[in-house]
């Protein structure tokens, strides 16, 4: 099985990434025909303008990397971001109240997001960071934002203690069946890994190292 463009996300969430850089991941997605660029908001306006008429979607990340802020601000960030031009939303759900049991709130922190994506189409993907969860925590935050109407789970924001892994793909196709999308992210940097992420159950992968993947099918 071949690699397809659009299983990618190329990604560029550096806090230090220039006007210039973002200038280049989208040049490098429009000649590759990535599913999307992934952006923090600040750079949606930016890639919106740059990806115009063509089929390369924006991606916009919000609550993003530690997703420990409130609801409102998630669901305002989202906001801004569909304003400026964002075709999809990875939001980062509220770990601190997973690991409390405070399921409601984990839940209507997705639904605040949802609600206002609802508003423009636009898709959910919504970030667990399985790397700081248990099993049980990784099934309990798929079904969660099955419920809250996202449209694919995503394992991680690349930001924290350990990216995606194979079993951790593998666990939430299984909970998600075909009710939702996977994304990997975090840690993917060569074909073969991409692969295996693929094989595993992710529809897309998210990724800085994008255009080495590709050229190495």
């Amino acid at each position: 099985m071949k690699l397809n463009s659009k299983l990618f996300d190329h990604t560029i969430l550096k806090p230090d990434a220039s006007s210039a850089d973002v200038d280049r991941i989208c040049n490098e997605a429009l000649e590759h025909n990535f599913a999307s660029v992934c952006v923090n908001q600040y750079r949606t306006k930016q890639v919106a303008e740059t990806l115009a008429n063509s089929d390369v979607k924006v991606c916009t990340v919000v609550g993003f990397p530690l997703g420990a802020v409130s609801s409102q601000v998630k669901a305002f960030e989202t906001e801004l971001a569909i304003k400026d031009g964002a075709d999809e939303i990875d939001m980062v759900i509220n770990i601190g109240a997973l690991k409390d049991k405070d399921y409601d709130t984990v839940k209507n922190d997705i639904e605040a997001v949802r609600n206002v994506c609802k508003k423009g189409t636009i898709t959910l993907k919504v970030i667990i960071e399985t790397c700081l969860l248990s099993d049980e925590e990784k099934r309990i935050a798929c079904k969660l934002a099955l419920e809250a109407g996202a449209d694919f789970v995503k394992t991680s924001t690349g930001f924290s203690t350990g990216g995606a892994t194979i079993n951790d793909v593998s666990l939430m196709r299984e909970v998600v069946c075909d009710n939702a999308f996977v994304k990997a992210s975090g840690g993917i940097r060569d074909s073969a890994t991409a692969m295996a992420m693929v094989e595993a159950g992710a529809d897309r992968l998210g990724t800085s190292a994008t255009v080495a993947i590709i050229n190495d099918r």
